[in-house]
């Protein structure tokens, strides 16, 4: 079945057919026309006609939903394809975008576990409050610890003397510091260094800012790491000249 706009000997599909094809249900090719994510097909009479072109983009759909890509994301991503941009690039700059900071090995541990490692210190507040600060989740009837690095360190404050119910205060207080930071860090770049994505890229921009975002992150560690060091010097100083004026008085 062609028609001047169909090249010989190109194949055509029903609607059954390029469901069947494509692996999907038919309800899920009439949702996603709706959602204008595939162009109209040809049409003769009543009957539609799908092309190899309308097969393809079904494929790519189910790619990026495999991926994580939601409908509206999906549809973004076509539109900029059908305006010339390359998608591949688009979806390199979005991976930038979204790829993981943390580089923290979780580890499965139990009660009894936990306990060793924090000797008299583990009751069911502190579980709720390690559960509540994410650093602990269930996992059918097992626990999971978010960071082996966050345990490690959490275990050689107790056992220095630390109170575990003083490290988890603690560690609420430097999770909003944290937020505060990274909240700084991503308007910097959203402000200074990311264009509307909205609008066309030039080709070749999405990989450069790709390759610009990734080369940031260092920088940004190294800023915290740098400033921290420097505020635990100028709060270690106060501390110590508190502590001898408080000596001299006496």
């Amino acid at each position: 079945m062609n028609d001047s706009s169909t090249p010989a000997g190109a194949r055509e599909y029903r609607t059954e057919e390029l469901a069947r094809a494509a692996g999907i249900p038919v309800r899920t090719l009439r949702f996603y026309r709706e959602r204008r994510l595939l162009p109209p097909p040809r049409r003769e009479g009543r009957i539609a006609w799908y092309s190899e072109e309308h097969l393809a983009r079904l494929r790519v759909i189910a790619d990026l939903l495999e991926r994580g890509h939601t409908l509206g994301g999906i549809a973004e991503l076509l539109a900029a394809w059908e305006s010339g941009q390359d998608v591949a690039e688009l979806l390199g700059l979005e991976a930038a975008i979204g790829a993981p900071w943390s580089q923290e090995t979780e580890v499965e541990v139990s009660v009894e576990e936990l306990a060793s490692t924090f000797p008299g210190e583990v009751d069911a507040d502190s579980l709720a409050a390690s559960l509540e600060l994410g650093y602990l989740r269930h996992e059918g009837d097992k626990l999971v610890h978010v960071s082996r690095r966050l345990l490690d360190a959490s275990g050689a404050l107790v056992a220095e003397g630390v109170p575990l119910a003083a490290v988890l205060a603690t560690a609420r207080g430097v999770r909003a510091s944290a937020d505060a930071l990274a909240d700084q860090f991503v308007e910097l770049i959203v402000d200074q260094l990311l264009p509307d994505l909205d609008e066309p890229l030039p080709p070749g921009e999405p990989t450069r800012l790709a390759e610009a975002l990734d080369r940031l992150r260092d920088v940004a560690r190294t800023v915290v790491d740098v400033e921290f060091a420097l505020a635990m010097d100028r709060r270690v100083q106060r501390e110590v000249k508190r502590i001898g004026t408080a000596r001299h008085s006496r």
